[in-house]
């Protein structure tokens, strides 16, 4: 099957760039119906601060790779989870120190747009210790069919990461908002996982794994090939707050302590999510996941309160889905005779329709909580806007670090989580202390070194901020 997208912009060669209007959020009137009123996004309200067209090339595969001396002295240290954090080795042992021996992670850390306010972080992995990376993770200019400028964000091998995110957080009060025109990060296309000699998105060599990240450290006994197979798990983050203002690709456990709210893609057939469900918006009735076409996208809040896998070993926030068919958070059976459970999935995209059509991906932050919005043509509703508010706190349920200075919160969330692995245990003693403070920064595309594989297209990036603000 040929990739509709990316057919449509090879054919379409270097014509003239066209730079798109400012693009409003549409009438609430198809939103989900859940926390959406007050909050629901007007022409009037916000004012644009910075924008991105990427009708100026884009230097970012041309710049230098920079070998990351890893440590708390290296420009992408992040905290106890990340690549050679301490947490790893507590719980493994001296094996994890010796499996983080045999590779290397290159680095690329590139501004753009104007005044520099969007960074490129591209990260990909040595493990022939050549001195250079295995594969061309990047981002450049496309041209779209017609005539404007786009980036393709190109990730060729799994084991590599490209996100976009802004060089300094986001102010206390945004609109944030991306447009989609090309997404190839698996799911399937005409009813299968196989087609364009790739395995859900994924090229069909042997011995992609998880190696050497995982939530308890390393394995012992286990050599990289007989780590967890990534293929059957694809994916995507259309757009993402953390909490923290340096977001680049780590290995895959990093980024689940670190997420407030969530639109992202995740595409896998494992049997753990048999159970799980996607809303079909039209008629506001879930439907199991895995009758879908695994297209899928999440929107989701992190909860401050809950977290998966305690009481031994904690290895994410527990997430609150709100959807047209209705609320869930991730750790409850949900639905009709609540046989459903594990994800519940907002919509699905429809890429065949790319890059003609387009989907808009926006989060707010106002003074009461988050909004997440999608628009475009979603599957059994075609062209619509989809947006779910949550509180800060709403019915005693946090937003993971929501935060951004220490008046905004009293510490009450403050809770201590164990970490237990093979060889040891790491504890978090104040997971959110008062005092404490985080702030916003998004991410587009993969924050993975060990997971996710494919390409996709970016039209523009736009933030804007409320008219009394400006």
């Amino acid at each position: 099957m040929k990739r509709s997208w990316k057919a449509a912009i090879a054919a379409a060669g270097a014509t003239a760039m066209t730079t798109a209007s400012v693009a409003w959020p549409a009438p609430a009137g198809n939103a989900s119906g859940n926390g959406t009123g007050a909050n629901a996004s007007g022409k009037g309200r916000w004012v644009l601060l910075d924008a991105e067209d990427f009708d100026r090339p884009l230097r970012v595969d041309g710049a230098p790779w920079r070998l990351d001396p890893q440590g708390k002295r290296s420009p992408w240290n992040v905290d106890a989870f990340d690549d050679d954090g301490e947490a790893w080795t507590r719980m493994s042992g001296p094996l994890f120190k010796k499996q983080m021996a045999t590779l290397n992670v290159y680095r690329k850390r590139v501004a753009f747009g104007r005044k520099g306010w969007l960074t490129a972080e591209v990260a990909a992995v040595d493990k022939d210790h050549d001195g250079r990376p295995d594969s061309r993770p990047g981002l450049s200019t496309v041209t779209l069919p017609g005539g404007q400028r786009a980036a393709r964000l190109s990730e060729p091998s799994w084991d590599a990461g490209v996100l976009i995110r802004p060089t300094r957080p986001l102010p206390r009060h945004y609109r944030v908002e991306m447009t989609l025109r090309g997404i190839d990060f698996g799911g399937k296309r005409n009813g299968t996982f196989d087609y364009d000699g790739r395995h859900n998105g994924y090229t069909k060599e042997p011995c992609k794994t998880r190696f050497p990240w995982t939530f308890t450290g390393a394995l012992p006994g286990k050599s990289r090939c007989q780590y967890h197979d990534v293929t059957r798990e694809n994916g995507f983050y259309y757009m993402t707050i953390l909490d923290y203002a340096t977001p680049a690709p780590h290995g895959n456990p990093d980024i689940h302590f670190r997420r407030k709210v969530i639109m992202d893609g995740y595409y896998s057939d494992l049997p753990r999510w048999k159970h799980a469900a996607t809303c079909n918006p039209k008629t506001r009735k879930m439907y199991r996941t895995f009758d879908g076409t695994f297209n899928g996208v999440n929107a989701l809040f992190a909860r401050g309160d809950k977290f998966i896998g305690g009481p031994d070993n904690n290895i994410s926030t527990e997430y609150y889905a709100k959807t047209a068919c209705g609320n869930a958070s991730l750790d409850k059976h949900y639905g009709p005779g609540k046989r459903f459970e594990g994800h519940l999935t907002s919509a699905e995209l429809q890429p065949q329709l790319l890059p003609k059509a387009s989907y808009r991906f926006a989060v707010e932050r106002d003074d009461t909580g988050y909004t997440l919005e999608m628009s475009g043509p979603f599957r059994f509703i075609g062209q619509a806007t989809l947006r779910v508010h949550h509180d800060f706190v709403e019915h005693g349920r946090p937003i993971w670090h929501y935060n951004q200075t220490p008046g905004e919160y009293d510490g009450r969330f403050d809770r201590r989580l164990v970490h237990k692995g093979p060889h040891g245990t790491w504890v978090t003693r104040h997971t959110w202390p008062k005092g404490s403070a985080y702030p916003d920064s998004f991410v587009i595309g993969d924050p993975h070194l060990n997971y996710y594989e494919g390409e996709a297209v970016i039209d523009d990036i736009r933030l804007y901020v409320p008219r009394k603000d400006r």
